[in-house]
């Protein structure tokens, strides 16, 4: 592999980490901040916890214009200062209002990093080596997640403001992505669809010298030929990829997954742990996530998405109908923390290793920012909605019936892996673009 595009992808996947960072820290203050404000369930479930992914539906809605407008590396140079004056806004929060505030800006990072890093990094990629790089972005996410759940758990202890630190850390990484991310290129897919040859041809001189810019520029026109400036993903040739975007990130959230990694603690205290315990059960998760998500992107050149998603598929079914039986049966003991972790290696192995690399090689390069942010979108409202209601659905139905409503969902996904979705292993981004849109 190429070791310039592997170190540009790495950078690039680093919006990955600030995106699982951001999205878990919460996790560990959020009980703490509820009790510090008195706030209702609803209101801490909307407002305090929900204004983040409010955000973050704002930024994949919106992501794919920036992206699309002033190019993926300046885009992702943007989300770098986003996560950063979040950090520190949060931090220094003394109101839930400033805190949500703070926490929407920084779900306009996440958003926005789900449109364009896997974008960016899947244009710079090649085809044989695509899955492995665009999965970087799926690691450090993780790798973010468990260093999340690591900082909370060494911060818990710094007294009655330790949740200040808890949030405000990020600010650290945030700053260090922000300057990396300047060091790289621009993609030379987008480029081109901006003209901009003579910069096309020094980038892939420099990183991909096999690579010409006039046999790329020919493969791209081949397939996408003079498309009009209106042009839009929700035209009718582009159906059935919006349909695949919108299924997966429809299924993705469906799991609980979102729900599962924002509530963890309060989940592992419903079963019995102590609050000492379920942080250090939220490490083992974290853990569990990292080194399965490493099998993933292992495995997704070599097996391929489909083969990785109907292994991911039946783990969720397993493990979600094992955490129901376990509520539902009061079962006692390390029974939740084992079959949590088996859901949490049937996600990363499946759709936490496929749903990035999957929804950015579906559209064509010049509708890829725009198809990025719908599937990006679609995720994000979902990811907005069921964390938010679980406080509510917990209290009033228990977590037994929301588990087995969430295994049911996972069959629904096993028959979408098996009757329509399509095998992406090792097929260049304009063939993919032949094949859907023509339906072949």
């Amino acid at each position: 592999m190429n070791s310039k595009i592997l170190r540009i992808s790495m950078i690039a996947a680093l919006a990955g980490f600030l995106f699982g960072f951001d999205t878990v820290v919460i996790s560990g203050a959020e009980k703490k901040l509820q009790l510090l404000w008195n706030s209702s369930d609803a209101f801490h479930g909307t407002v305090v916890i929900g204004m983040a992914l409010f955000g973050t539906i704002v930024g994949a809605v919106f992501g794919g214009f920036p992206t699309n407008k002033i190019g993926r590396k300046n885009t992702l140079i943007w989300i770098g200062i986003l996560f950063t004056v979040s950090a520190i806004g949060s931090a220094f929060a003394n109101d839930p209002y400033t805190f949500a505030i703070a926490r929407f800006i920084g779900g306009l990072g996440i958003g926005a990093s789900t449109v364009a890093a896997p974008a960016y990094i899947s244009e710079i990629a090649p085809a044989e080596h695509r899955g492995r790089l665009v999965g970087l972005y799926q690691f450090m996410l993780v790798f973010g997640i468990l260093m999340a759940f690591v900082s909370n758990y060494a911060l818990s202890d710094m007294g009655d403001d330790d949740w200040r630190w808890m949030v405000g850390v990020e600010a650290f990484p945030a700053i260090i992505y922000t300057m990396f991310v300047f060091t790289v290129p621009k993609s030379p897919r987008w480029l081109l669809t901006k003209n901009r040859i003579h910069e096309a041809r020094e980038i892939l001189a420099a990183t991909n010298p096999e690579l010409t810019v006039e046999a790329l520029q020919t493969s791209m026109d081949a397939t996408q030929g003079k498309h009009e400036n209106s042009e839009s993903i929700f035209m009718k040739k582009y159906r059935f990829p919006l349909i695949l975007a919108f299924l997966i990130a429809f299924f993705n959230q469906f799991s609980g997954i979102n729900a599962f990694l924002y509530y963890a603690p309060r989940i592992f205290e419903s079963a019995g742990l102590g609050e000492s315990t379920a942080l250090l059960s939220s490490i083992g998760i974290g853990i569990t996530n990292l080194l399965f998500t490493l099998v993933g992107i292992f495995l997704i050149d070599r097996l391929g998405r489909k083969q990785l998603m109907y292994i991911g598929s039946v783990g969720y079914i397993v493990s979600l109908s094992l955490v129901s039986a376990a509520f539902i049966l009061e079962w006692s003991g390390l029974a939740v923390p084992i079959f949590l972790f088996l859901f949490i290696a049937s996600h990363a192995i499946g759709q936490g290793a496929v749903i990035w690399v999957f929804i950015s090689e579906i559209f064509p390069n010049h509708l890829r920012g725009s198809g990025q942010s719908f599937g990006s979108s679609t995720h994000w409202v979902l990811a907005w909605l069921i964390p938010s209601s679980i406080p509510f659905l917990f209290g009033w139905i228990g977590p037994g019936p929301v588990f087995a409503f969430f295994a049911f969902m996972m069959v629904l996904q096993l028959l979408f892996v098996r009757f329509m979705m399509p095998e992406t292993k090792g097929v260049s981004l304009e063939a993919l673009t032949k094949k859907l849109i023509k339906g072949e």
